[in-house]
């Protein structure tokens, strides 16, 4: 297995594993013309040919960025994959010179295990405006937001 920044031909198998996790309601949906968009943001596991995790780490203000979309096929959940793509994530904010990362998650735990602590909704008011609306479930959100500053 090895991870790499995400290439246009995987594409369609991202948009297949994040939307099946959609389907579940544990993150938003994306359409393939969002993932072309944005294409530079992820980050993909690769295990013989096939993409078996993904996570993207979405730049939101100078000093803001969001890791977004981290999704592990089943089978391969509880393997670190998860964890290493989060780590790539936030070596590449480093470099990048990004000070905060935060993610909205029904999973704060495997985020706190990672450096990142619990903070308020309402301090990430970029995400709020952008993604959050288009959210099914906005207002009522029950997904828990944590940072690690850097």
């Amino acid at each position: 297995m090895k991870i790499r920044k995400a290439k246009i031909s995987d594409l369609k198998q991202v948009h297949r594993l994040i939307n099946d996790f959609a389907k579940r309601e544990q993150m938003i949906p994306r359409s393939l013309n969002e993932l072309y968009e944005t294409l530079r943001d992820f980050l993909i596991c690769e295990a013989d040919g096939n993409v078996c995790g993904v996570c993207a780490l979405h730049i939101m203000w100078e000093d803001l960025a969001e890791i977004r979309s981290l999704a592990v096929e089943k089978r391969f959940q509880k393997h670190g994959i998860g964890k290493n793509l989060v780590k790539h994530c936030i070596k590449e904010a480093k470099t990048l010179g990004i000070k905060r990362i935060f993610a909205l998650t029904y999973h704060p735990e495997f985020f706190k295990k990672l450096g990142f602590c619990d903070t308020d909704k309402a301090t990430l008011p970029q995400k709020i405006w952008g993604d959050c609306l288009r959210c099914h479930r906005f207002p009522e959100c029950d997904e828990n937001a944590v940072i690690i500053h850097l």
